[in-house]
């Protein structure tokens, strides 16, 4: 067994897989220490791809009874043993959660790259708290996504969690098979004074990924994606962001996850009546429906209406292929121009 967890491919890579840094031919410095808590991890799994092999297959379908996170991707538990990134076995707690390329999308090969460049967008151009992630290889060179859970201290002991499907009082049951769709950002950005001692702080927060997600054409930002989670002095702020992907570039959905939109009153701007696409007005009224002054709300807005020229140069170093760099930059081209119109 250990043999096989030491037998990496050799996957060639001339950028950081993890934040995109040029000059590395595996996970930089930074990456190393951020991820894998300094420890010296291969970029290229000590695994085939489940589909080129039947007995790693079957260690897959085991896996996935075991790992509690929802959602339609397909999600495996890892634990970091010594150096080497392995699926968990029965028993043990995963603190690291790997996405294979998954089923049924469009061009399902790009969604690993698509949701890493995304993260790191987020995090590098934004300043938005993430997950910390990276792309990682299975031994044919195909392309896995890897997250740390954010969710577990170092002892083991996980950390209190509720998503906003729960905090609103959403279930399945309660609210049929789309409750996690069945509300407003306004009605969202409102259970914060509820759940959140510092709302005023988390909110601005909230804001700025609502606006970050409608910019990136994230049309699956639903209850689920949003998290308040025990911070160390054991009050609830907003989760490092998670599962932050251009949908667009897989499914043709619309611009905002939730059936209400913005807002709970179905509000729009002139310029939203006249283009269907939300404007910065809209944005700017959303925040003050939600606690954040018009002066706050410009302030937040800003770097989003502003061309960011380290977007372009993420999406050039990234693992899209260039089919879907282009694809992927006229989004946001395209989502600029609505939100400055």
């Amino acid at each position: 067994m250990q043999q096989e967890l030491t037998a990496h491919a050799q996957v060639m890579v001339k950028v950081c897989p993890g934040t995109l840094a040029e000059g590395y031919t595996t996970y930089s410095p930074t990456c190393l220490r951020n991820l894998f808590n300094n420890k010296k991890v291969n970029h290229v799994l000590p695994y085939d791809a489940p589909q080129k092999s039947e007995a790693v297959a079957e260690q897959f379908m085991e896996n996935r009874k075991r790992i509690s996170i929802s959602g339609v991707q397909e999600k495996l538990s890892m634990i970091l043993e010594k150096n080497v990134l392995r699926l968990t076995k029965e028993g043990e707690h995963g603190t690291y959660i790997l996405k294979p390329i998954p089923r049924d999308l469009k061009k399902v090969d790009q969604v690993p790259a698509n949701e890493h460049l995304t993260m790191q967008i987020a995090k590098q151009v934004y300043g938005i708290n993430t997950a910390e992630n990276a792309i990682i290889f299975f031994k044919d060179g195909s392309p896995a996504y890897v997250t740390k859970r954010f969710d577990v201290r170092q002892d083991g002991s996980k950390l209190g969690k509720e998503d906003f499907a729960s905090l609103a009082g959403k279930t399945k049951h309660n609210a049929g098979p789309d409750f996690k769709y069945e509300y407003s950002y306004e009605e969202l950005g409102v259970l914060f004074q509820k759940y959140a001692p510092a709302w005023r702080i988390e909110i601005e927060k909230y804001f700025s990924l609502v606006l970050f997600n409608y910019a990136f054409s994230n049309g699956d930002a639903h209850l689920k994606n949003f998290s308040l989670i025990e911070s160390r002095s054991g009050d609830y702020i907003l989760s490092p962001a998670y599962d932050l992907v251009n949908t667009r570039i897989h499914v043709d959905d619309t611009d905002f996850a939730l059936s209400k939109k913005l807002f709970a009153d179905g509000f729009q701007s002139q310029t939203w009546k006249k283009t269907s696409h939300a404007a910065a007005a809209d944005f700017i009224e959303l925040g003050r429906r939600i606690g954040i002054s018009e002066t706050r709300s410009k302030i937040l807005l800003q770097p989003f209406l502003e061309w960011q020229a380290s977007v372009e140069s993420l999406i050039a170093r990234s693992f899209l292929n260039e089919a879907e760099k282009r694809g992927y930059l006229l989004h946001y081209k395209t989502k600029r121009n609505f939100l400055t119109a």
